[in-house]
């Protein structure tokens, strides 16, 4: 990889996107908690030199304070396995290591019981300079986004605060060289290339969807969201449709990959066969805050770690697979527990993630977790002491190729199950009195641009450097965008009436030019917009734009900005302004589109129509909360299967295309070369 080093300045690229929807934040108390926050996540791979951490850190004591948590015996667990010895800190934290997940477990729970907004800063405050960094900023950010009291609290972007996982490691010795040798207080930037190899082969190719840090960003915030090991007992996901979510979220990144291949010369996802080696291999180029580098995944895989067995892995499958066949799963008390009944893909989605509210964990096991110890290929734990893989980091996974194989055989036992269920008919999908007459883009063109990223807290820093906080490292880097566009949909309708809009993209033709037939098809399609519009009796045409789709975010608000806005509100010079899902995750808007080619990649869109059904809990809560609380239901726009109408099969593929309330428009997604 190349590096050109240059000093840092100013450079801005402006787009003619609509303006993005603020939520303003007025209240001190408001403020002076983001600023609090804020502070936590600064140089998070060293002891805070922040004189008010020192001084909490020294002189709180959990055990003098059981009673101000509003569960003590979560307090006097944590500070039991406290006394017996954590790991220690500098060391490398994996949330699928399950000693570690025990402790972040357990300093979640102290955060998440605190019974107020006072005792929960000082616990984390004391934690940062106590705990392990990664055990501390993983429970510390999954604790903000679900207690009440931090509800639109913003976490720094992650590949800010903790760098290590998201950049080469020539990258960060680049970083460290100018830490040492700098003569003066201007900023510094470096120029970089994408990261990881794949042993020559032709999938390095697809790096910079593999290995873009807003697609590991969303990834890792997702599961931040909704942990694997969170239980319904002390949180309620219910109204989230938890399993059903878990499904549909692989499914979109499985498909957007597959059109990347596509757009690349690629076929579909490779099957994984657990008695076959992988096509590909991969060299992260990453190393720990510790300095060890990741490990190398070869193309002969050793089947992880030892204490992991493949064949444990296989039963599991075999047993999921049984249950979807069957019809029913066996709960830890032997019950039968019907999995076609109207919570069934909920129910399907809980097991094979295997959370705690899964019906039996122990029988169907933790596949996904086993799954990653043995792709990964790990090095052997010496002296308890763990080297994970980057498959074993959720700010990592997305980089590795065996990660897209692995989780398409995850969401093949979706559709193994929804091709149980009566497949649709046109009755099921017709919308009397609605037609979509036609659909228009404005051009469709993907390029490269430039993308700064703040690394400074990859270097470590004297108190002094770190209370001036006048060291300022960026790294310059390529990334996928697109141009603005807009489009619109002409609709006839009988009458006024609420409907639902929804609007998909995927390929036209294989990678051999072959055309797709939409019953094999539907299962590569990406949701692409999703609205509520209310229809008027005759002509309608609704205009959208390329900034107003859901489920897609812009780029996060970097530190050193999202800090000096709040000092800047606080002081009364401004008022603090955040987007309103900046809290919230979602997938790079930037990834709207896939790359497309200099001669244009085939796609299609289909656009479908249906009658507003009203999710349960929308007005329940949504009204409340500028973002979608996690719990609270509110994120859905509607009752429908998440996927609709493709998550079930159809007897005749005419169906698609004879509905009048839908639409299939062919486009060319053109790729400048800059």
């Amino acid at each position: 990889m190349n590096l050109i080093v240059a000093v840092f300045g100013l450079f801005a690229l402006v787009a003619a996107y609509p303006s993005v929807k603020h939520h303003t934040i007025t209240d001190k108390s408001a403020l002076e908690r983001q600023r609090g926050i804020l502070e936590l996540f600064k140089h998070i791979n060293q002891p805070s030199s922040r004189k008010e951490h020192i001084q909490i850190s020294k002189s709180y004591k959990i055990e003098e304070h059981y009673n101000d948590y509003s569960k003590p015996e979560v307090a006097k667990y944590f500070y039991k396995i406290y006394q017996y010895g954590l790991l220690p800190k500098g060391e490398i934290f994996s949330v699928f290591y399950q000693k570690h997940l025990e402790e972040a477990i357990a300093l979640f729970k102290l955060l998440y019981y605190a019974g107020d907004y006072h005792t929960f800063y000082k616990t984390a405050v004391w934690a940062r300079q106590h705990v392990n960094e990664g055990v501390f900023l993983y429970a510390l950010s999954v604790a903000i986004f679900h207690r009440s009291d931090t509800y639109g609290i913003i976490i720094p972007p992650i590949h800010e605060i903790n760098p290590f996982y998201f950049f080469s490691s020539d990258v960060i010795q680049q970083a460290f060289k100018y830490k040492q040798l700098k003569e003066d207080d201007r900023g510094y930037t470096i120029f970089s290339n994408s990261s990881g190899y794949l042993d020559s082969h032709q999938e390095h190719s697809l790096s910079y969807f593999t290995e873009d840090i807003g697609l590991s960003s969303f990834y890792y915030y997702y599961n931040l969201y909704y942990p694997h090991w969170l239980s319904s007992d002390d949180y309620d996901y219910r109204r989230d449709r938890r399993g059903e979510t878990y499904f549909f979220v692989y499914q979109q990144i499985v498909s957007k990959y597959y059109l990347e291949r596509l757009c690349n010369g690629f076929g579909e996802v490779p099957h994984l066969d657990w008695k076959v080696p992988l096509e590909t291999g991969y060299h992260p180029s990453l190393q720990y805050p510790n300095g060890v580098h990741f490990p190398v995944r070869p193309i002969f895989y050793n089947y992880g770690p030892k204490y992991v067995d493949y064949t444990l892995v296989q039963d599991y499958e075999r047993r999921i697979r049984d249950a979807i066949d069957k019809g029913y799963v066996y709960t830890q008390g032997g019950q039968k527990l019907n999995l076609y009944s109207k919570d069934g893909v909920t129910i399907l989605g809980n097991l094979v993630q295997s959370n705690p509210d899964s019906p039996n964990r122990h029988y169907y096991g933790p596949v996904h977790e086993h799954a990653r110890h043995l792709l990964g290929s790990s090095y052997q734990i010496i002296n308890k002491k763990p080297i994970p893989s980057v498959l074993e980091h959720l700010e990592t996974s997305l980089r590795d190729p065996a990660f897209y194989q692995f989780f398409k055989k995850i969401v093949s036992f979706y559709h193994k199950y929804k091709s149980q269920l009566p497949p649709y008919t046109e009755k099921h999908l017709l919308f009397e009195g609605v037609e979509v007459k036609k659909v228009e883009f404005d051009p469709l063109v993907t390029y490269f641009d430039y993308f700064y990223a703040d690394v400074t807290n990859a270097v470590y820093v004297t108190v002094r450097e770190y209370q001036e906080d006048k060291i300022q490292i960026k790294i310059r880097q390529k990334r996928l965008n697109h141009d603005a566009f807009g489009y619109k949909v002409f609709v006839n309708s009988d009458k006024n009436q609420t409907a639902v809009v929804k609007m998909y993209i995927g390929p036209k033709f294989d990678e051999y030019g072959r055309f797709i037939n939409i019953s094999e098809n539907r299962l590569n399609f990406v949701i692409f917009d999703h609205f509520k519009y209310q229809l008027r009796s005759g002509q309608n045409v609704i205009e959208r734009s390329s900034q107003q789709t859901p489920f897609y975010q812009d780029d996060r608000v970097g530190y050193r900005e999202l800090y000096q806005q709040v000092v800047d509100a606080l002081g009364g010079k401004n008022e603090f302004q955040v987007r309103n899902n900046e809290a919230y995750y979602g997938i790079p808007r930037r990834f709207l589109l896939p790359k497309g080619r200099v001669d244009g990649f085939d796609c299609q869109f289909y656009v479908f129509v249906s009658p507003y059904v009203r999710p349960k809990y929308h007005r329940e809560y949504s009204e409340d909360y500028y973002y979608p609380k996690v719990g609270s239901g509110a994120k859905y726009i509607d009752e429908y299967p998440l996927g609709y109408p493709f998550d079930r099969t159809i007897n005749y593929d005419q169906v698609f295309q004879s509905i009048p309330n839908s639409y299939f428009y062919s486009a060319k997604i053109y790729h400048r070369n800059a």
